[in-house]
C-alpha cells in the first residue's frame, strides 16, 4: 500500500484477527447479504465497457460480479485487508475472471486515476471512513462526471436484529453502548439525513436513499451461527466489555436467541439496508 491510510485503528483491524474471520466466512459473508446483494447489484446498473471501482469489496463478491456486467470494462476492487483481498483474488482466478483486479489502499486518500470510473459501488464498505466528506469526495474526482455511486449501508439498531438487538440480548440488564452517530463504524450512514449532506459536500448531486429489508442469515444451524455471531463486530465489542462473571450468563442470551431465531431456512435475523444513489456533479 503506497498511500499511509488515514484510519491507522482501522487498517490495524481489518489486517488483523477481524480481518482473518471474514477472509475466513468468505462464503458465510455472502450468504448473510444474499437478500441485498441482488438489488444492490441492479441499482449499479453497470452495462458493457465501463469501469467500476468497488469500495471496501472485501472477499470480492461484488467486484467480480461486476467484472462479468462490465464484460470489456474492467473493475478494480479496493480494500485495507490482505486477507481478504487474498480471498478476492484467489476467487477471480478460480472463477475466470479476467478483468478484475485488487488493489490495497485505504480509498478515503488513495491517488485514482481522475475522471477514469464510471460507477464507483461500495456494498457496506463505505460505512468506516475517518473522514467521510473526504473520503467521498476522493471518490467523486475518480468518477467521470455524470458518474454514479451506488452503496448499501446499514440502517440503525432499532430496523437490525442482528445488530442491535444481539447487543441487547448480550448487555442484558446493562445500559447499552451507543457510539457517537459519526464514529466510523457499521451505523455511521445510518441517518438519510446525513447521508445526504455528506455526498452533497463531497461533489454529488441526485441522491436518493430507498429502504430495503430483509433477513440475514446466520448459520444453518444454532451452533454454527453461534460460531459466526460471535465473530460479528457488534457482539465482540459487547463481549469485549463484559468482565469475567458476566461473560457466561452473556454466552447463554446469545444461545437463546438464536434458537429463537431457527428455522427452517437457518438462523435469521431481521435486517434493513439504505441503497444510496448518487451522481456525480
Amino acid at each position: 500500500m503506497d498511500t499511509p491510510s488515514a484510519n491507522a485503528e482501522a487498517e490495524a483491524a481489518w489486517n488483523g484477527e477481524y480481518g482473518e474471520f471474514w477472509a475466513e466466512h468468505a462464503d458465510r459473508f455472502d450468504a448473510f447479504l444474499a437478500g441485498f446483494h441482488p438489488r444492490f447489484l441492479a441499482a449499479a446498473g453497470i452495462g458493457p465497457g465501463e469501469r467500476v471501482l468497488d469500495i471496501g469489496c472485501g472477499n470480492g463478491q461484488a467486484t467480480l460480479d461486476a467484472a462479468r456486467l462490465a464484460g470489456s470494462g474492467s473493475a478494480l476492487g479496493v480494500d485495507l485487508s490482505a486477507p481478504m483481498l487474498a480471498v478476492a483474488r484467489r476467487r477471480a482466478t478460480d472463477r475466470g475472471v479476467g478483468n478484475a483486479e485488487f488493489l490495497r489502499a485505504d480509498a478515503q486518500v488513495h491517488p485514482f486515476p481522475p475522471a477514469h470510473a464510471d460507477v464507483a459501488i461500495s456494498r457496506t464498505g463505505a460505512m468506516f471512513f475517518a473522514d467521510p466528506v473526504a473520503a467521498f469526495g476522493n471518490l467523486a474526482r475518480a468518477l467521470r462526471p455524470g458518474g454514479r455511486l451506488v452503496l448499501l449501508v446499514w440502517q440503525d439498531d432499532e430496523r437490525n436484529e442482528w445488530m442491535g438487538g444481539l447487543t441487547r440480548t448480550l448487555c442484558g440488564d446493562r445500559p447499552v453502548p451507543r457510539p457517537p452517530a459519526d464514529a466510523p463504524d457499521a451505523r455511521s450512514l445510518a441517518d438519510p439525513g446525513r447521508v445526504r449532506a455528506v455526498l452533497t459536500a463531497a461533489g454529488f448531486t441526485d441522491v436518493a436513499v430507498d429502504d430495503l429489508t430483509a433477513p440475514v442469515r446466520l448459520g444453518d444451524d444454532p451452533e454454527s451461527a453461534r460460531r459466526f455471531a460471535l465473530g460479528l463486530g457488534n457482539v465482540r465489542s459487547v463481549l469485549a466489555r463484559l468482565d469475567e462473571n458476566d461473560q457466561p450468563a452473556a454466552h447463554d442470551r446469545l444461545r437463546e436467541s438464536i434458537a429463537a431465531h431457527t428455522g427452517p431456512d437457518g438462523v435469521r435475523y431481521a435486517a434493513a439496508a439504505w441503497l444510496v444513489r448518487a451522481r456525480r456533479r
